[in-house]
């Protein structure tokens, strides 16, 4: 039966639960512990899928077709554990299963209240899979005192209640300011975030206090006393270069000892943190920089591409350089020359994206990588505009375009290149959609394998012909358009195993340009870099050295 560590925030928001989750993880398997990581939403969407990217950041998608919150994704690159649908949870599904529940009549008349039919159906979430690891990690988005995050708050209470002593224990981040003026170190909003949590009846056992600096042995003394915790269980999560020395700087803190100590798990094993050492040698000690193009247009959040960002820094370790990465709105170049806004970068990455706005600058981005020998990673969205620029100006499609644009606008202005996804094979069912549906149920979404040609570059990228990577998509690339492209010279070079849906095409006579209808960069690890994006950057770095 797994041991449970719930993770609760405090003060303010955006202190990085997260990343103090994912971290702990990671040093719970260093000392030879299974681990697995769940987030619990307070908001009442059902899931991240229909909020705009500037609301939430980027929508994580895992193996089974779940759409999460980015915070899952840092417990994959951090771990190495596939996320599951049963990995998040927000309010929005909890009362949504609740009222179907109770328009089924499964609760036989009664009154439904928050307690118990809200905070049972919580819990019998956090409990899934219990018996398949050591230790089940439970973040709880938001902050303390936020009305709609108490019934998580009760559940975890309940729930630590539930099972025997020592089986559960409580995490809680906050922040401490510095007071310039002052010189001083603020522990006073921790102490008001601790009595909040303790009035709910929620005691923690160990406080992890995010700080510009060290925290002196008074201010822990003072924070110890005060929100009844060890010494040693005051942790200062501290502001780093990268996030990737997390892991080694939580451990050096005494976090994951902290853990074991308050589980009374003694003697605690060895950790073996060779794997962290390496990631941080391979991030610091680099043997040059390399200039990355994101042209996108949610470029001014860039938790929007959370993932595409991590997945560079990881193919810049795999190639021990630095990935400078510069984010290129594209609709500044819509309606003009975007060579002076793309001049000067070893590499251009166009990412996925929703709707028409920018779309005609990253067309114009991919025709500046086609034309000018830049290495170009579309993805998604970025794929798609890499074939309506290859059916405009190599094909002789003057008026391709995509067939989102069109129902976008109410009639139709382009060839659709590009197509509404009306129909697909998942597992050994079919599936059907209509553009009218709910938009939270239109697209193509979890993983699915494709075949690669033989010989082709990203074949040899990946070493291997049979893939399979995750979809997130309501449009697909028109497969009656690929004679007419392939004589272009457009490789399609990637195929669903019906051959019906297009999963990847290159230009064989480019130094690198690859679409992807998938989302590659959901599978990267800092430690295990996705095939694309290595090679990505090592053609970028083959450009460098030239320029």
């Amino acid at each position: 039966m797994a041991r449970y560590i719930f993770i609760t925030g405090g003060v303010v928001s955006s202190l990085g639960k997260g990343l103090a989750s994912a971290a702990l993880g990671a040093l719970l398997q260093a000392r030879g512990f299974s681990v697995r990581l769940r987030k619990l939403d307070p908001y009442l969407n059902v899931d991240p899928g229909t909020m705009s990217p500037f609301e939430h950041g980027e929508v994580f998608v895992t193996d089974d077709g779940a759409e999460t919150d980015l915070d899952l994704g840092h417990y994959e690159r951090f771990t190495g554990v596939a996320a599951r649908n049963t990995d998040s949870i927000s309010s929005g599904r909890v009362y949504s299963t609740v009222l179907e529940k109770e328009r089924r009549g499964d609760y036989l008349g009664k009154t439904i209240q928050v307690i118990p039919h809200v905070t049972n159906e919580i819990k019998d979430f956090i409990s899934i899979g219990d018996d398949e690891v050591d230790f089940m990690l439970c973040e709880i988005g938001g902050t303390v005192g936020d009305i709609e995050g108490l019934p998580f708050f009760e559940a975890i209470r309940q729930f630590s209640q539930d099972k025997p002593r020592g089986q559960c224990i409580f995490m809680h981040l906050t922040l401490l300011p510095y007071i310039k003026a002052s010189g001083e170190l603020k522990t006073k909003p921790t102490q008001h975030s601790v009595k909040e949590l303790r009035s709910i009846g929620i005691a923690p056992d160990i406080l992890v206090c995010r700080s510009e600096g060290p925290i002196p042995v008074k201010e822990r003394e003072k924070l110890a006393l005060f929100c009844n915790v060890r010494p040693e269980s005051v942790i200062a999560a501290q502001d780093l270069s990268t996030i990737y020395d997390a892991p080694l700087a939580y451990h050096r803190e005494g976090m994951d000892q902290a853990v074991l100590d308050a589980f009374q798990i003694s003697p605690a094993p060895k950790p073996d943190l060779t794997k962290w050492e390496d990631v941080s040698d391979r991030i610091h000690n680099t043997d040059g920089t390399v200039k990355v193009a994101i042209v996108g247009k949610y470029t001014q959040l860039e938790d929007a591409y959370k993932s595409i960002a991590e997945a560079l820094t990881h193919g810049g370790m795999a190639n021990r350089v630095r990935v400078k990465i510069e984010w290129v709105d594209a609709e500044l170049f819509e309606n003009e020359d975007p060579a002076p806004h793309l001049e000067g970068f070893h590499a251009i990455l166009v990412p996925g994206g929703f709707g028409e706005r920018g779309t005609e600058g990253k067309i114009k981005a991919a025709e500046f990588a086609r034309t000018r020998k830049v290495p170009y990673l579309g993805i998604c969205l970025g794929m798609q505009m890499a074939v309506i620029e290859a059916a405009r100006n190599v094909a002789g499609l003057a008026t391709a375009g995509s067939e989102e644009f069109d129902h976008e606008a109410g009639k139709k202005r382009f060839e659709p290149v590009v197509y509404h996804l009306k129909e697909w094979v998942q597992g050994n069912h079919k599936v059907e959609r209509k553009v009218g549906d709910d938009k939270g149920g239109t697209m193509r979404l979890g993983a699915y394998d494709a075949v690669l040609t033989a010989g082709s570059r990203v074949a040899d990228a990946y070493g291997k012909t049979q893939i399979d990577e995750r979809h997130r998509h309501r449009y697909e690339v028109d497969i009656k358009y690929r004679e007419q492209l392939e004589k272009a010279g457009l490789n399609f070079s990637g195929m669903s195993p019906d051959g019906r849906l297009p999963e990847i095409v290159e230009w064989p006579d480019h130094p690198w340009f690859i679409g992807v209808q998938f989302h590659p960069e959901l599978k990267s690890k800092p430690f295990a870099p996705h095939p694309l994006f290595e090679d990505f950057v090592r053609a970028a770095k083959d450009v460098s050295r030239l320029v």
